[in-house]
């Protein structure tokens, strides 16, 4: 018999209708249970053939507990080593380098010292930063919002420079990052389970959290609707995310990717509403037997297995002839 486990914190809905959902599809040899753990000995196999995580971002213990698990040959929905890689900005370079259009973003250092630091520590740091070129790239209509993170706690719309420094020197020791403001017209959320599955919603991120999401089909274009499908399952494949949604904020038809950091998004049947929620449930109860049914697995878990074949590496400007040419007569 092999299991699939679910591993939650507070949230209610979600867990108990997948693990219900799984069993009831009676397949056999396939069961599933919220999962159980204790003290974790390195030298024994977890119970579970799949792990559907949606707590480890919140427990490192947990977190450490799946790349256990993951070394082992269990499945887990999604890869913890990945999502301990992960951040806004990589994200943001990612898209970008995949061809997803992204408004202009810069990383900024830590207004305060990081714990455990010193002025010393920062001696490679430009000193003072070169503000007018950052407002210069990005404009004084923006976001500042921590690398890592969500439910927008820490995040601050500025609409000038005073806004903007007054959001800045309130951000502690937390790494920001400045990206610029999209006017949308549009803003959709699209939920992603697996490789290949994808449903777009509205969604209101200026309702009250519990109201963001618009419980009617969206209404737009043909070739709008297969972008963003396209744009959001060419993002999760590169970050290797089986369950994750992605926003995009649409400007003059262009679908711009805000916010695609989501590997436990919100699952919630009160918030995403009975339609999202049946959808979520159905797709992740066929993602996770499919992956039992498959596991254990040896999975390759460098790096270079994500990215190496969605990113090629950037090429560096041709040199002229009169580069090449000096660079002959220097080593005559």
């Amino acid at each position: 018999m092999k299991t699939i486990g679910v591993l939650f914190g507070m949230e209610n809905s979600f867990p108990g209708a997948l693990v219900q959902r799984i069993n009831a599809l009676n397949v056999a040899g396939i069961r599933a249970e919220f999962v159980e753990t204790g003290a974790i000995r390195l030298d024994k196999p977890p119970a579970y053939a799949v792990i559907v995580d949606r707590i480890s971002h919140d427990v490192p213990f947990y977190r450490a507990f799946l790349k256990h698990a993951a070394l082992y040959g269990t499945a887990i929905i999604n890869n913890p080593f990945w999502c301990s890689a992960d951040d806004k900005f990589f994200n943001y370079t990612l898209a970008a380098r995949l061809g997803v259009a992204v408004p202009p973003t810069v990383m900024l250092p830590h207004k305060q010292l990081p714990q455990g630091t010193t002025d010393k520590s920062m001696r490679n740091l430009e000193f003072p930063l070169d503000w007018e070129r950052v407002f210069a790239y990005v404009g004084e209509h923006g976001f500042l919002k921590p690398i890592d993170g969500g439910g927008w706690r820490d995040v601050h719309e500025v609409r000038s420079r005073e806004d903007f420094f007054r959001a800045y020197d309130a951000s502690r020791d937390l790494c920001m990052v400045y990206q610029k403001a999209v006017h949308y017209t549009e803003y959709f959320r699209c939920f992603v389970a697996g490789s290949k599955h994808v449903r777009v919603t509205v969604y209101d991120p200026r309702r009250p959290f519990t109201e963001r999401y618009v419980q009617t089909p969206p209404h737009c274009g043909t070739r709008l609707l297969q972008r963003m499908q396209r744009d959001a399952l060419k993002l999760c494949n590169a970050l290797g995310y089986q369950m994750n949604t992605v926003e995009f904020a649409v400007e003059n038809g262009a679908p711009y990717a805000i916010d695609f950091m989501n590997p436990a998004p919100d699952a919630d049947l009160h918030s995403i509403g009975e339609a999202n929620f049946e959808w979520l449930v159905e797709q992740m109860a066929d993602l996770a037997i499919a992956q039992a049914r498959r596991a254990p697995q040896a999975r390759e878990l460098r790096w270079s297995r994500f990215l190496g074949a969605d990113v090629a590496p950037a090429r560096r400007p041709a040199r002229t002839r009169q580069a090449r040419s000096a660079k002959s007569s220097a080593t005559d």
